[in-house]
């Protein structure tokens, strides 16, 4: 591999922002846009291996499953209804990419989408305290009557309703790492890990599904690591990760060394559950060996990687 490689992890504000139609179209025209940040990555000569979430649309299909079940369709498991997602999402990435490729006058780059698993460890914490909010909302009545019959946990969730809560826990391995890798060898741009992966457990020698959720960051993280990648760009909506954020005395966090970003983190800086996976996922990237994190919004993704804008955690400066 001769150009530098970039894992690109794309924000869930980039497929679908609060309070739009949860349309085809609608995902469509956004990630049309958004992928006009690829096409300035590649241009600037990087390989590129592209990441996503899947929280609004599993949240969805989830939501047609229960439907389903109303009509007498059978409800499928949480790792079917995340490879829809990675289906669905791939799809069209891939599609509103090619588009871009063809304007741009790009003929010699392929854009494959794959099903990604991510391997975590049964015995992981995270089991033992589900966390992670999915699916459709209940009433009360109704959460306590699903726990009865299945044994799930459902919490009320800001008081909009109960819903079911899974554990998210740590991802080990991407399965599908050495795939990808020769995808990119042969200069690919590929589309992989979405939603975090399937996570799957190792038991009695076979791989199986679990009910879970995986952080994309990190996965993100995981995969980039794995496969060498020499820059892991973490696309949020801001520009920066900061400290003290939404305060008065909130500071922008520019160009810095892991050092200073890890004591920042073990202090207890950034916010659960937003930037503290990003930070987490930054932090270790630089000490599995690669050369430099970004967390940036799309808009300063390019000026970040010429070292002008976004957070960028390096060893040393």
């Amino acid at each position: 591999m001769t150009k530098k490689l970039i894992a690109i992890a794309l924000g869930g504000n980039m497929i679908l922002q609060k309070g739009q139609p949860k349309t085809y179209e609608q995902q469509m025209e956004n990630l049309r846009k958004a992928t006009d940040v690829i096409i300035n990555v590649i241009k600037k000569g990087y390989g590129v291996i592209l990441t996503h979430g899947n929280g609004p649309q599993v949240g969805n299909i989830l939501v047609q499953q229960k439907s389903g079940v109303a009509e007498g369709i059978p409800g499928q498991p949480l790792s079917i209804c995340g490879a829809m997602s990675q289906g669905q999402i791939g799809f069209m990435i891939q599609t509103a990419l090619e588009e871009r490729l063809y304007e741009h006058e790009i003929h010699d780059k392929r854009v494959v989408a794959i099903i990604t698993r991510a391997v975590v460890n049964h015995k992981d914490s995270a089991f033992k305290e589900p966390t992670k909010p999915i699916g459709p909302f209940y009433s009360e009545e109704e959460a306590i009557k699903l726990h009865q019959e299945t044994k799930d946990t459902y919490i009320n969730d800001a008081g909009r309703g109960f819903r079911k809560v899974v554990p998210s826990p740590i991802p080990l391995e991407i399965l599908e790492g050495p795939t990808i890798r020769r995808c990119v060898e042969e200069g690919d741009i590929v589309i992989a890990v979405g939603g975090g992966g399937i996570p799957v457990s190792l038991e009695n020698g076979t791989f199986v599904d679990v009910d879970a959720v995986i952080d994309k960051d990190r996965a993100t993280e995981v995969l980039a690591t794995q496969i060498d990648a020499d820059i892991l760009m973490l696309l949020t909506d801001v520009s920066n990760a900061y400290l003290n954020y939404g305060e008065e005395n909130q500071q922008k966090i520019e160009k810095i060394e892991i050092s200073k970003l890890k004591e920042m983190f073990d202090e207890g800086h950034f916010a659960k559950g937003s930037m503290r996976p990003k930070v987490e996922s930054a932090i270790q990237f630089i000490e599995y060996g690669g050369s430099l994190s970004i967390i940036t919004s799309p808009e300063n993704a390019i000026a970040a990687l010429d070292d002008k804008s976004g957070t960028r955690v390096v060893k040393k400066i």
